[in-house]
């Protein structure tokens, strides 16, 4: 696995990949399609009761003082990303068919991540207090924000989404189950915090889950037949131009603001990513389980290429912090 750390492949994404290839080879279907319905259903409820469970008051407390900060990566998550999003529709049909573009449309309302955004943060030296606050509460927010921003930028393609209907689904599979998790956390938060290995496991196993149904059933949908290897070419490069132009904005503003280097590492990795974890599940809530697999297809292409950007990125972050802060000793 060696080769795939130098490349920054994230062997979960493999896997994923190997899920995808199963599903097209051998779709559920009939009754055995109904009963990974609901193995998929009580998966979702089980990841975001987990997600509840580690979340530490604490830490979000830590870093609650800093607005300025969040403010600027709330509105690089849900209005920065959005406005990129409508603003790519003029690559549809061209480059992205409608689907593939609507895929963009929910990838860009979307929240970040949290244990990436914290990690690469961490790595690049920067304000890791910050980080775990802006992105817990980021994923919180998502929960509500997410399905409404879907709601308008759907609408605006002359969709229709029942905003009110999805939000009533995403806080009766979603939200109760984190709630409860959270509230759950003085009776097992120890138990948590020790076996994150076991909880990582179990998080990953319920995307499978939900991506093997999702799949399976675009597959008999016929999404192979919307989707080819100049489609594929097409949502990579448009990830990679979309994060691209993200990035260079957020730190732009960071550094216009007058924040600092480790502050700046912070807004940089927490507003320029999307969530994986919470991105499939919430799919396979919002939209009908044909469009699904169409829906996620783009955000595990994004995932993938954040991963790789930011990883880099990162240890050029780590390089920089660390110089300035023998420059610092040495004044001293």
């Amino acid at each position: 696995m060696n080769w795939l750390q130098r490349l920054k492949i994230d062997t979960f994404l493999l896997i994923m990949i190997a899920v995808v290839v199963l599903a097209s080879l051998f779709p559920c279907e009939g009754i055995v399609k109904t009963l990974f319905e609901y193995l998929t259903t009580a998966a979702i409820a089980l990841l975001f009761f987990m997600h509840g469970a580690k979340l530490s008051r604490d830490a979000i407390v830590a870093g609650m003082g800093h607005w300025k900060l969040h403010l600027v990566v709330f509105l690089s998550t849900f209005a920065l990303f959005p406005l990129l999003g409508l603003a790519m529709g003029f690559l549809s049909p061209a480059i992205l068919n409608q689907p593939l573009y609507m895929g963009f449309l929910y990838l860009c309302a979307l929240p970040a991540t949290v244990q990436s955004a914290i990690a690469f943060t961490s790595v690049a030296g920067g304000n890791v207090a910050a980080a775990v606050c802006s992105a817990s509460a980021s994923s919180i927010l998502g929960i509500f924000l997410s399905p409404v921003l879907v709601g308008a930028l759907m609408n605006t393609q002359e969709g229709s989404t029942d905003t009110l209907h999805a939000i009533g689904k995403i806080v009766l599979q979603l939200m109760v189950p984190f709630v409860v998790g959270h509230l759950s956390r003085p009776l097992i938060g120890r138990w948590v915090d020790k076996h994150k290995k076991l909880i990582s496991l179990t998080d990953r196993s319920s995307i499978l889950l939900v991506v093997y149904v999702a799949f399976s059933e675009a597959v008999v949908e016929g999404i192979w037949h919307q989707v080819n290897g100049y489609s594929l070419l097409g949502v990579l490069g448009c990830s990679i131009v979309l994060l691209a132009i993200v990035l260079v904005i957020n730190t732009w503003v960071a550094r216009f603001m007058g924040f600092n280097t480790a502050d700046e590492i912070t807004i940089v990795f927490c507003g320029s990513k999307k969530s994986l974890a919470n991105g499939i599940p919430m799919a396979n809530v919002l939209f009908p389980a044909s469009a699904v697999g169409m829906m996620v297809l783009p955000l595990m292409i994004f995932h993938q290429v954040q991963l790789m950007v930011c990883a880099v990125l990162a240890q050029r972050y780590a390089r920089k912090t660390a110089k300035e802060k023998r420059e610092l000793e040495s004044v001293s």
